[in-house]
């Protein structure tokens, strides 16, 4: 499976959101600016995520952006299933009637492991956690003198 963009920067987006969130409303130029995404693409990942309930917008000239919900009740598995739909890297594992093979097939019991794995990442990860991540890898790595 490969996450197209709409997965991608609709999860970087919603973690600028957390990592703004004390700010207020934000601006869709300055997430574009600060994630190197276009405008006017960003503009088609808001609505999907305004819908779904973990963004709120608010137009007008102090008009900007900013999360519904705290980054601790965002499970990375919402916002996947909300912008890429089902993560299942065949037809067959939500749907064993499209294939008379299903039943007797050791392949597809494969491809279901896989999903349950991702689904068990997706499920128990946050935006909080993304938070977190991210301030962690912010730190400036401490010099290491060999002697």
């Amino acid at each position: 499976m490969k996450l197209s963009t709409r997965g991608r920067y609709g999860t970087r987006v919603l973690l600028e959101l957390a990592l703004h969130q004390q700010e207020g409303l934000v601006l869709l130029r300055d997430i574009a600016k600060r994630q190197q995404i276009s405008q006017r693409y960003l503009e088609h990942l808001i609505t999907p995520l305004v819908a779904g309930g973990m963004v709120r917008s608010t137009r007008g000239a102090k008009g900007g952006v900013l999360l519904a919900k705290a980054p601790k009740e965002i499970k990375l598995s919402e916002v996947i299933q909300l912008l890429e739909g089902s993560i299942a890297l065949v037809d067959c594992i939500n749907n064993p009637g499209i294939c008379s093979r299903s039943a007797f097939c050791v392949t597809r019991d494969v491809w279901g492991e896989l999903e349950k794995a991702m689904s068990k990442v997706l499920e128990t990860t946050t935006l909080q956690d993304l938070v977190e991540r991210h301030k962690e890898k912010e730190r400036p790595i401490e010099t290491m003198y060999y002697i």
